[in-house]
């Protein structure tokens, strides 16, 4: 495991220094590229971290747009995670040829060599509030009709029972993994559909609840450990792969500029939502999009009868807030409200946060 970490840290520190290099490339040959980012009102020079910071946050104190984090962050080259933040960490912007630059001074590093500090990677602040997107990091999750047809389903109570609550057994059919030991019970909920090309999107699995196998076979017979509604006959499983803590990810505009898309549902199948919302977006994995892309949400065009002529017109879209991806299926994405200027609705669009 530390040769893999240390990998992917030399990789993304390599990464950055190229994308430093082509930067400057670029200016030198008059390429069309963004100025540099603009500061925030009354940005700090030097900001120390405490509990409870988030790094969407954290850049909004520095940046007037929080996305372009990556152009400023240069880390602490000296440890061995430089892209993670800690409580404690002192952030100190400088000016390099006239570019803002962010850099961390690391506490523990004054104490102690990095041979013998111990990271841990849990207590790095997140991107976001962790509370507003903890129960999507397992569930819900997006499914296709495959799966639907390949997973393992509910036949029937251990006493006969068709509908069943804690602690309650049950029999199961389909289990494939012969090794997984706790099963997520899910059944099909809200099927996504692409508003425009009405492309199916796949489902959402509803999380019912968690078993344990107790004896493998056909059928399995399983406990249920929780539930979020009652299990009935006919409700899926699937082996649980739990994450231990949040992703780690940082605020970015999409890697294609051009996408275009648009939020499917809101959380709680609420009509309209302001921020720490979740809302599902069309656009997923197959369009190269990734935690931490930010995307601006643009309201509709609505076409108008104007109350004296008659006439229609048509009301343009209109910057309304910003979304924060968090969780990315191939098709579908999660993300997180984190700027309204009014409340977000399904059918709103998203475009780069670029996009004026």
């Amino acid at each position: 495991m530390p040769s893999q970490i240390n990998a992917s840290i030399l990789t993304r520190a390599l990464l950055r220094k190229l994308s430093v290099a082509m930067f400057a490339c670029l200016l030198a040959s008059g390429g069309a590229l963004a100025a540099n980012p603009d500061l925030s009102a009354g940005y700090p020079d030097r900001y120390t971290v405490v509990e409870g910071d988030t790094l969407w946050d954290i850049s909004g104190k520095f940046l007037k747009d929080p996305w372009r984090w990556p152009e400023v962050w240069q880390g602490n080259p000296q440890v061995e995670n430089p892209d993670l933040i800690y409580p404690g960490d002192v952030l100190v912007l400088t000016f390099v040829d006239g570019r803002p630059v962010l850099r961390s001074l690391r506490r523990e590093t004054v104490r102690m060599s990095p041979s013998s500090r111990t990271i841990d990677y849990a207590e790095a602040i997140p991107a976001v509030d962790p509370r507003a997107i903890q129960a999507y990091i397992n569930s819900p999750l997006v499914t296709d009709e495959e799966e639907l047809l390949t997973a393992g389903y509910v036949v029937d109570g251990y006493d006969n029972r068709l509908i069943m609550g804690k602690y309650d057994q049950f029999y199961a059919r389909g289990i494939n993994d012969a090794e997984a030991e706790e099963f997520r019970i899910f059944r099909p909920g809200r099927h996504f559909v692409d508003p425009i090309s009405k492309e199916s999107l796949g489902w959402e699995a509803e999380h019912v609840g968690d078993a344990r196998m107790l004896k493998s076979g056909d059928p399995a017979r399983l406990t249920i450990l929780k539930t979020h509604s009652d299990v009935s006959v006919r409700d899926r499983l699937r082996p649980v792969k739990l994450k231990s803590s949040l992703p780690f990810f940082y605020p970015k505009a999409p890697a294609n500029p051009k996408l275009r898309g648009m939020i499917l549902e809101t959380d709680n199948r609420a009509t309209e939502l302001g921020a720490l919302s979740v809302v599902a977006i069309n656009l997923g994995e197959r369009e190269g999009v990734a935690p931490g892309d930010v995307f601006r949400v643009l309201s509709q065009k609505v076409d108008k009868k104007d109350p004296f002529t008659k006439e229609t017109y048509q009301i343009p879209e209109e910057n309304v807030g910003l979304v924060m991806v968090f969780r990315t299926f191939e098709k579908v994405s999660y993300a997180l409200i984190t700027n309204a200027t009014r409340q977000i609705m399904a059918h709103d669009m998203v475009v780069s946060p670029n996009v004026e």
